[in-house]
């Protein structure tokens, strides 16, 4: 019972703030998880919670859907993910964590102090996004706090920043889930039957996280996102 209480805790925390920032779901659960779990379990379960997560912000913020965005900056992006991630590096994986953190930090000082600062909202500039924010996703194995920074840079009205992010999740979600099956991942126990607690947990989580934006006036949203940045930046940093 106490860890049944506990992964829902974890699940509704990380989906809440997964939504309101439009990433850390993962980035909370995964490594919470690695301490008491076997590590590809917790990739499917995750995965799933995750998908689902992705799906809520599409649902709770469906005001805010722009077809035109979501194919300049997702169909590039998702392409450029699959490239990034092919690539063969060699430089260690804590290194390439420790870079990412300190480029998320450059990024959130000059955001503070540049509040006014946007790329404009053309066809080029979503697309260049879209391809940057998806090729550095696939080095660096992060892509919704990636994501979330070049979208970020376009300023966009908090509704349509956080479905475009859902809805380019969704899809790489979606793609990730069948390579994991399709490499006989499984889940047994409280995650395989817990999936019918979790789930509804995650659309909570959701659910508050969406009462919390709606009450976010939208000149503080890049705010509460560059803070979550921060925090992801320092955790990437000191805890690779």
């Amino acid at each position: 019972m106490q860890e049944l209480i506990l992964l829902s805790l974890l699940v509704f925390f990380s989906s809440m703030i997964g939504t309101i920032t439009s990433f850390g779901t993962a980035t909370i659960m995964v490594p919470v998880m690695a301490n008491f779990y076997s590590y590809n379990p917790i990739l499917l379960f995750t995965g799933i919670i995750h998908w689902f997560g992705n799906l809520w912000k599409m649902y709770f913020f469906k005001s805010g859907m722009n077809v035109k965005l979501i194919l300049l900056f997702g169909i590039p992006g998702i392409v450029a993910s699959y490239i990034g991630a092919s690539l063969i590096l060699d430089i260690d994986q804590v290194i390439l964590s420790r870079i990412l953190g300190v480029f998320l930090i450059i990024y959130v000082v000059f955001v503070t102090l540049n509040n006014k600062w946007k790329l404009p909202k053309n066809n080029l500039t979503a697309i260049a996004g879209g391809l940057s924010s998806g090729f550095f996703s696939g080095i660096f194995g992060i892509g919704g706090a990636v994501r979330a920074t070049f979208l970020s840079a376009f300023k966009l009205q908090k509704d349509v920043f956080i479905f475009t992010a859902g809805a380019i999740g969704f899809f790489i979600d979606s793609s990730r889930l069948v390579n994991y099956l399709s490499n006989n991942i499984s889940l047994e126990g409280i995650f395989l039957w817990g999936l019918f607690l979790f789930v509804p947990i995650s659309l909570l989580g959701a659910y508050v996280g969406k009462r919390v934006v709606n009450k976010l006036p939208q000149e503080r949203f890049r705010n509460v996102v560059a803070v979550g940045l921060a925090l992801i930046a320092l955790k990437l940093i000191f805890f690779p």
